[in-house]
């Protein structure tokens, strides 16, 4: 990749974590780049639609024609119409909230998500699109399917979590992140209680399919109080029935199809 695509993809993921904008020169700072060049690369990006400054301060931050593009491309994968109905039976039976994420070569990336709770404590994630690895049931239920050098790479790239930075259950050293895939593996299935955040406990299984290895994820996650080691335990047939559901349906969607494990890749 060209040093210029290098600080342009830079830009962008950097101001898609400060949605108040960012300083011309915080951001050249941070992304150690001359001013002058951030400057040109954010003019062309602005000049594209993708990039726009602060009427107040002059900050920089992105605007939504980047959120249009990734909807545009769910839709057209038809993932959410194959998903949704599934979840959303899902949630209703479970009173939980229920999402579906997909693996894309070293991400997991949620596409579809349904809310079962009406009334009471409600758990919605506001980690963005992509599930944190070491930390998730999601991610834990994706990285059991991998090897262990596998695992341990991506969650290296990750970074692990420093104490009190996600749920005080966190592991925050690649011994305690392969003790508990140790487990998830033999289960089939990944339970965490206050992993990701204090108070909220979740339940994960793979989406596998056939010739294509694990595609993706299905999980239930809310509030530790009503998801007990035994409700979870009582969720998980019917989660595991609609993971199923979901690995049939799948051959429908060519978001699905193309979603494949890293080692094929190799």
């Amino acid at each position: 990749m060209s040093g210029v695509m290098q600080r342009t993809f830079a830009i962008l993921e950097r101001l898609a974590t400060d949605v108040r904008g960012v300083p011309l020169a915080t951001l050249a700072d941070e992304l150690q780049m001359p001013r002058s060049a951030a400057h040109r690369l954010l003019v062309e990006l602005a000049e594209h639609g993708y990039v726009r400054q602060s009427r107040d301060r002059g900050d920089y931050m992105l605007t939504t024609k980047l959120v249009t593009l990734a909807l545009t491309h769910l839709r057209q994968s038809g993932i959410v119409d194959i998903c949704q109905p599934i979840i959303d039976r899902l949630a209703a039976g479970s009173g939980e909230l229920v999402r579906v994420g997909v693996v894309d070569v070293d991400h997991l990336t949620w596409v579809a998500t349904a809310q079962g709770a009406t009334t009471g404590l409600r758990y919605d994630p506001d980690a963005g699109i992509d599930a944190r690895l070491s930390c998730t049931s999601s991610g834990l239920a994706w990285l059991s399917t991998l090897d262990d050098d596998a695992a341990l790479e991506l969650v290296a790239r990750e970074g692990y979590p420093r104490r009190g930075q996600f749920g005080p259950n966190a592991p925050t050293s690649p011994t305690a992140l392969l003790k508990l895939l140790r487990t998830v593996r033999k289960q089939g299935y990944a339970i965490t209680h206050e992993t990701y955040r204090a108070g909220v406990s979740a339940l994960a299984v793979p989406i596998a399919v056939r010739g294509k290895g694990t595609i993706g994820v299905l999980v239930i996650s809310g509030p530790s109080v009503r998801l007990t080691d035994a409700r979870l335990h009582e969720l998980l047939p019917e989660l595991q029935s609609a993971a199923a559901e979901v690995a049939q349906a799948s051959s429908a969607s060519p978001l699905f199809d193309r979603a494949y494990r890293r080692d094929e890749q190799r």
